[in-house]
Order: structure tokens, then sequence, then C-alpha cells
């Protein structure tokens, strides 16, 4: 099966408003505080008034939101008093266990670290190193073959191809088929504004299912063939996770094509978009490129691609004066704390060269932290070593066109012109 416009169906609406309420009802799980980009004064709000929030109802049920780097990573580390299961976002998981798509990053000890050891190692420095050069042939070739003074979008041509060009040598994935890999990230992380019974819970679920039964295909290739290093046959021969039943391998499939997407793709299409807003940074880097890494680090502070994680009190937890009990909802909001002031000087200012860039918070802190942050890095820092070594000139040509998730940061479309 190739990734056509008849197997790539669009993803549903969400209803849009633009209302801003008080910080007493205020929820902050709702897209569209995200899409408008108003979200930013809310959670300076938070942090100033109200940094332990408590929403009594949302789409998801109540849940606390945690605005404060140091009480974002306070329990972020703290998985004794806090719980990654069943769900590290707001929805609710399903009442019905056979229908769960769990995953190893949404588990505790001990099947946490079992299952996340089976795949770690592609991560090994060693591995990354090996793929440098891939990865920087790759680069050349999509940014060599972007049309010079057209219009054109950013995320499609640059920023979904590379990412998806990764994911499909990760997976060791039918390279003609890997725009599926970007499809069913994006079906993944849209939320429906139904409950789980709703038409398009049920629509997103089938779509899903078909991402298992691809995987399943490939899967049933490689479980009893040679070892070989990509994560499907790590998955299916590995003690911790050959016997995992179809829901539990598909919501670590999931996880592994988010994790491996959303974070690069959308802090791509994010870097280029801040430059363009910051001119004099870009001008900075193009004089001294030695700034590109740490630029990268500030690029995923400044995006904070994914705009939070969840868990659940184990505990009764009292902070600032606040009880989260036991069985609470908490969200930490990475791209609040990512923002604080009291972590970073200046924090709403674009700076490539700041001196604690690489403190953000954006792959998380503790046994959950983000297996794939140096990948990432890796692939930001090549692009832009070679978009400097071609273009002097890099042109926005309008507004960016943002994902309408209170979970995924990103942008869908971003028009460019190179001159």
């Amino acid at each position: 099966m190739t990734a056509t416009a008849a197997t790539i169906r669009p993803l549903p609406v969400i209803p849009h408003s633009s209302a801003m309420p008080s910080l007493a009802t205020l929820d902050m799980s709702e897209a569209r505080w995200f899409e408008d980009g108003q979200h930013w004064e809310l959670f300076r709000r938070l942090r100033r008034e109200v940094p332990v929030h408590y929403c009594p109802e949302s789409l998801f049920g109540p849940f606390w939101s945690l605005s404060r780097f140091d009480d974002v990573m306070a329990v972020d580390t703290d998985h004794k008093r806090f719980s990654s299961q069943p769900s590290i976002t707001l929805v609710n998981a399903h009442p019905d266990p056979a229908r769960r798509n769990t995953m190893f990053i949404a588990m505790d000890q001990p099947k946490h670290t079992e299952q996340r050891k089976a795949v770690n190692n592609i991560m090994a420095p060693m591995n990354l190193a090996a793929m440098e050069k891939l990865i920087r042939q790759r680069v050349i070739k999509i940014i060599e073959d972007l049309p010079v003074g057209e219009t054109f979008d950013w995320v499609d041509r640059v920023s979904v191809e590379l990412t998806t060009q990764m994911l499909a040598t990760l997976f060791d994935f039918p390279f003609e088929d890997r725009r599926l890999l970007t499809y069913w990230s994006d079906v993944a992380t849209t939320i429906p504004p139904g409950r789980h019974d709703d038409e398009a819970w049920a629509k997103r679920d089938a779509i899903l299912l078909e991402c298992l039964s691809y995987f399943k295909r490939l899967w049933a290739e490689r479980e009893n063939g040679p070892p070989a290093f990509d994560l499907v046959t790590m998955l299916a021969q590995n003690g911790a996770t050959k016997d995992m039943p179809p829901r539990e391998f598909l919501g670590n499939i999931i996880l592994l094509i988010v994790g491996g997407n959303d974070t690069t793709r959308n802090t791509i299409s994010g870097g280029l978009h801040f430059h363009s807003q910051n001119p004099g940074e870009y001008e900075k880097l193009r004089q001294n490129p030695a700034l590109i890494p740490n630029m990268v680090a500030e690029i995923i502070r400044y995006q904070t691609p994914l705009a939070y994680m969840a868990r659940r009190a184990l505990v009764d937890v009292e902070m600032h004066g606040k009880t989260m009990k036991a069985g609470d909802k908490v969200a930490m909001w990475y791209i609040s704390a990512n923002r604080d002031e009291t972590k970073f000087q200046d924090p709403d200012r674009f700076w490539i060269d700041r001196p604690n860039a690489r403190q953000h918070i954006s792959f998380g802190f503790g046994i959950h932290r983000c297996m794939g942050n140096r990948l990432a890095e890796l692939q930001l820092r090549i692009l832009w070593e070679e978009l400097l070594k071609r273009y002097p000139r890099i042109e926005v040509v309008g507004p960016p066109v943002r994902v309408s998730s209170s979970f995924v940061h990103g942008i869908s479309e971003l028009p460019v012109r190179l001159g």
C-alpha cells in the first residue's frame, strides 16, 4: 500500500472560539488558547498568581496545572508519588483495557524501564554518530531540491520530509509509504472534541488500527528473522516486548512515531519562524555559525513542541498551599516552565546565544526523559549547518498555521521563499 490521497484522510476539524476566561474557570486543555497564541499571557498569569491551578471541569474532567519550572521539575522527577499510568495526556484512558493503547512512557516501574531498554540502544552515541552521514546526505538533497524564488510550504517540503525519512530508517519502514508515519502521528495526537463513544473517536481508533495492521505485517516478517537494528525488530525479538498484546504493541509504535516526528518536525518549523521574527539573531548566526548547537537548544526551549505531560497523584501532595489528592490528574506545562521568569532571563526573547538555553525542560526529566532528544538535536544542527552554506536569505512570507492542540505545540503550514 502506498501513501496516496485515498489512504490519507483529512483530520477532523475542531470547533474554535476566542473568548478569554477568568483564571477561576480557566481550562488550559482547550486547544483554542494555543491556536490563538493567548496561552502565553494565560501562563504568565498562572505563574504569577496561581502556580498550582485547579480546573474543576474540562472535556477530560478536573485536573491540576503546574506552570513554574521548579514545580514541573519536582513532579517530573518524582515517579514514586506521581504515576504515568494510564496516560501521559489529560485524555481519559479507555474504560475497556482491551481497547486501551498502552505504551511504555505511560507505565510505571519496573515495566517501563524493561520495555524502554528494548529500543533505547538505537539512540546510543555511537549509533547516532553512524547516522550523521546519512542525515547530512538527506538534508542536502532536501534543501537543494527546494525552489528558489517561489513560495512553498516549509513544513511539507522540509520539516515533514526530513523527519519522515528518519522515521522510515529507524523502523526500516517501506520508504514509499513513509508519509503514512506522519499521518498516523497526526491522527494519534489530534484529540476529537467528544467522549470515547463519539463518532470522531471511533474514526480515530479505526485509523490507528490500520497502523497496527501495517506494523503487524512488519512484525511477522521480522520476529523470527536475523537480529537487525530497527525498532520493529528490536521490539519483536526482545524478551520484554516480544509477547506484547496488540494494543500494547500499537501504543508503543505510536509512542515511537510521535516521539520521532513531533519534536523535530515542529522545532524545524518553529526555528525558521523565530528567525524571521528576529532578523538580528539570524544575522548573528550567519556571522558566527559556531552558535548553531546553542541556537538549537534555544529553538527547542522557545518552541516547546510538546506543551505538557500528565501524571496521576498516587498520594496527597501539598504544593504552594494547595493539595493535589491521590488520583488527581496533574498537567506539567513544559511550555510555561520554559518561559519561567525565575529560570530564564527575559524568557520571551529568542536569544540564540542564551547562556542557559540547554536547561530547558522540553524533553522532560527523570525516568521518562525523551530518549530521542540527541537525535532531534543532531537533525536540527545538520539542517542549519547546511542551510547557512546555501541560503543567506530565507523569507517567511505569511503567518504560520498552528496546530489546533493543547498537547502538540506545532505548525502545520509555513509559507517561505528562498532568495
